[in-house]
């Protein structure tokens, strides 16, 4: 099946209410243009070179999202143009974000990556470390960031029990971060998790955005 084909059966398993992040790493841009015709606006890309090549030779309504792991001395170079930040992993990085934002004058939508997963190779934050970000003065005195929700990987792995109880504690961090911080914030209402091989448990388990990459461009 081709690349319209592909997104076509994929939003038929979808809900209304999920977002699609199609997840564009390594592709050609003939290939982003393929799921771009089908009505495709979100784009996800995890290294800064590639996305800052890619976005300015694109159509200008596409919203890009930046979901890999970002360094602070690149976060000037994708804060003037992407929608939002999925994976915010420490105080300094926010901070980052929050004076490169202001020198643009955007506030710039993130999400706090937790790290949920089994494997110790993957990036993120742990629930304590998330609370201490949001409890913290650095973190009150900003205004040009805005926290909508989390983002988390699960373990690589065959086992859907371990993978769904890994996207079922995400979902329980996310209700107690909300309840404490954000109670009366409708903005906060995000949480991406899901890829090409188990976003259906993801979207099971509350995942209002996935990002999925091999389900629409192959592998």
């Amino acid at each position: 099946m081709g690349i319209q084909q592909n997104l076509a059966e994929l939003r038929k398993t979808i809900p209304a209410h999920v977002s699609i992040i199609v997840v564009s790493k390594t592709q050609d841009l003939a290939k982003i243009m393929d799921a771009y015709n089908t009505g495709q606006r979100i784009f996800g890309e995890n290294k800064v070179q590639e996305i800052i090549s890619k976005a300015p030779l694109l159509p200008a309504d596409i919203k890009w999202h930046f979901i890999g792991h970002l360094q602070t001395n690149k976060v000037r170079l994708v804060v003037p143009f992407v929608q939002m930040i999925h994976s915010i992993d420490s105080l300094r990085l926010l901070q980052e974000v929050e004076k490169e934002a202001g020198k643009v004058r955007r506030v710039m939508s993130c999400l706090l990556q937790l790290h949920i997963a089994r494997e110790e190779s993957k990036y993120g934050l742990s629930p304590e470390e998330a609370f201490g970000i949001l409890e913290s003065d650095e973190y009150k005195a900003m205004r040009n960031v805005q926290v909508k929700g989390l983002m988390g990987m699960a373990t690589f792995t065959d086992d859907e029990n371990l993978i769904r109880e890994e996207f079922r504690s995400l979902r329980g961090y996310f209700t107690r971060i909300k309840a404490r911080f954000f109670r009366l914030d409708k903005e906060f209402r995000e949480l991406s998790m899901g890829m090409s091989g188990d976003y259906l448990i993801a979207i099971d388990e509350g995942s209002t955005m996935v990002r999925i990459g091999t389900s629409v461009f192959g592998k």
